[in-house]
């Protein structure tokens, strides 16, 4: 079987270890976030491929959700006491490794896929990991400040102002222009089963989506297309989604972000990208206009209750 997932960061990723699990031997494929990078001491982080190739690779750690086990933070405390920041971004010594071998690479010609397959050889992640694109898309937030109206970066405004400061419109810098990376288009059109994790809605999976033609893919693979809702009675499972829901004029509940990915084939127009949508059974009786939408218990306590998760996934799906 084949399976394509579009991915954020920590929700993502413990999702496709249920993925793993339900279906030990699958073809995964995972088209990950790159909305969330950045650069920073010059150095090219992508925190949402690096914690999917982590998780996959048993290199994560198991109570942060990011970055690596047993890491310590001896650049980061040097350079705080040079005075050089930004003090908010957690800056591991072993994750430094990674950034230096990404930017290193990058800056010797080699594209955002080639680099996160060179990366994976030494994770060996068990799926292949695609970058949604190779061109440089970065998520900025617009908020009002003391100084007056401006846009931060997405790491700052997730967090420094810990999403506290409402966001005035949220915005794919770069992604009008890109182009999906190589190998994407393909995965979404040859898969069995497209499966959609509890990512943030607006932050991860929207910002997949805003990579011309990336919608248009999903919305027409003869692949069925089912989702899991990130949230939970009325509740984000975790993280802030309902600051990034709110900011875009969406609701935070499961049947408001099941209508906003929207049906197949619901219009003329298309757009819409799901055929099922799992929600918890604390929401029994939601409703998605177009979507066959069933409930069981969302919760991933841990790896077997995520590929139960999984299961009922491809149930819905009918795969």
């Amino acid at each position: 079987m084949k399976v394509t997932a579009l991915a954020g960061g920590i929700g993502g990723a413990r999702f496709l270890l249920g993925v793993k699990a339900a279906l030990p031997t699958a073809e995964i494929t995972v088209i990950g976030n790159t909305g969330d990078d950045i650069t920073l001491h010059g150095l090219r982080i992508c925190p949402d491929l690096d914690t999917v190739m982590y998780t996959l690779g048993g290199g994560i750690s198991p109570d942060r959700g990011w970055g690596r086990h047993h890491e310590t933070f001896t650049v980061a405390e040097e350079l705080a006491t040079y005075g050089v920041g930004p003090a908010w971004f957690g800056l591991g010594d072993r994750d430094l490794a990674t950034h230096l071998v990404r930017t290193q690479m990058l800056a010797a010609g080699y594209s955002l896929t080639d680099v996160t397959a060179a990366l994976c050889e030494r994770w060996k992640p068990a799926v292949r990991l695609l970058p949604m694109s190779n061109e440089r898309v970065e998520t900025h937030v617009v908020v009002e400040t003391d100084e007056g109206r401006r846009a931060v970066h997405f790491q700052e405004w997730w967090l420094r102002m810990r999403a506290a400061t409402p966001a005035g419109a949220i915005l794919s810098v770069g992604a009008e222009t890109a182009l999906p990376a190589p190998g994407v288009l393909d995965a979404l059109a040859e898969a069995d089963v497209v499966l959609l994790p509890p990512s943030n809605p607006v932050v991860s999976i929207g910002t997949i989506l805003s990579v011309p033609g990336l919608r248009e893919a999903l919305a027409h693979t003869p692949a069925p297309v089912v989702g899991v809702s990130p949230i939970i009675g009325g509740a984000p499972v975790r993280g802030m989604a309902d600051a990034c829901l709110t900011a875009i004029g969406v609701a935070t509940t499961a049947g408001a972000v099941g209508a906003h990915y929207g049906a197949r084939g619901a219009s003329p127009a298309g757009g819409g990208i799901l055929d099922g949508w799992l929600v918890d059974t604390v929401d029994t009786g939601t409703e998605v206009p177009g979507v066959t939408v069933k409930a069981r218990p969302l919760l991933m306590t841990d790896v077997a209750a995520t590929a139960q998760i999984v299961r009922a996934a491809l149930e819905l799906a009918g795969v």
